[in-house]
């Protein structure tokens, strides 16, 4: 697939030093789509496969001259969010995107690590919910991260998913996607909920491994297809075919 130089993704996200997730997946992603990424780093992370071992946020200042920049030295079509950290920093990330027109943003809210580590300090999350939601095209929260936002809503998880999301929606998010890896049954579903209209479902199997950094696989990929001028439906599908294809390798390695 050619690249394309001249519209760039900007990722805000944080490194792992494994590889497995973060910026490191984020760019392969981009990548594989044909789009150059500028990036801005939110935290420094120590990790295994396993465990997270220290996380180092960044200077809230820093992140958001990181941001500024990035915006200045290139043509950025379209912004993925990932692990933030701190108040602090979802509040800088929050005032450098505030003012931008025609740039949709992908939010992915990473509020714990695969092994179950926290990312995100409570209030932040308060602060994400109440700050960057609202300028977002799509969140695309797991079943526990929907949970854990709608509990800050105070809503009961017995709502079910779609009113969860809809809940999400009514804080100002253009589109949900809320992932079903987290879920039980023969596929792994996605719903993704819009203001109008019934949700849709992107159904693939569900294959019997585990694979670390797929929620930035999946963020990313849709958002590189906005890169390049898709609509969310096409996006999400065909991000969706692309992690099941990755899942699909996966299988066949072990």
């Amino acid at each position: 697939m050619a690249v394309d130089t001249a519209s760039r993704l900007l990722v805000i996200a944080g490194s792992d030093s494994s590889g497995g997730a973060g910026v490191v997946r984020d760019v392969e992603t981009a990548t594989a789509f044909g789009v150059k990424c500028s990036i801005a780093i939110t935290a420094v992370t120590a990790q295994t496969h396993c465990e997270v071992r220290a996380v180092q946020p960044m200077p809230a200042p820093l992140v958001e001259n990181q941001i500024r920049a990035a915006f200045s030295a290139g043509d950025i079509a379209a912004v993925k969010i990932g692990m933030l950290g701190t108040a602090e920093i979802v509040d800088a990330v929050a005032n450098s995107l505030a003012g931008v027109e025609n740039v949709p943003i992908v939010l992915d809210p990473v509020l714990f690590s695969t092994s179950g580590k926290p990312l995100l300090e409570p209030d932040a999350a308060r602060l994400l919910v109440d700050r960057l939601l609202p300028l977002t095209a799509l969140v695309t929260p797991n079943l526990p991260e929907l949970e854990a936002l709608a509990d800050l809503l105070g809503l009961p998880v017995q709502l079910g998913a779609t009113a969860m999301a809809r809940a999400l929606l009514a804080k100002g998010a253009a589109a949900v996607l809320v992932k079903g890896g987290h879920a039980e049954g023969p596929d792994a579903a996605d719903m993704l909920v819009r203001l109008e209209g019934e949700p849709k479902i992107y159904a693939s199997p569900r294959f019997p491994v585990a694979m670390r950094g797929t929620g930035c696989m999946l963020s990313t990929a849709i958002a590189a297809g906005l890169v390049h001028g898709q609509t969310l439906e096409a996006a999400v599908e065909r991000a969706k075919a692309f992690l099941t294809d990755a899942f699909r390798a996966h299988a066949g390695e072990l």
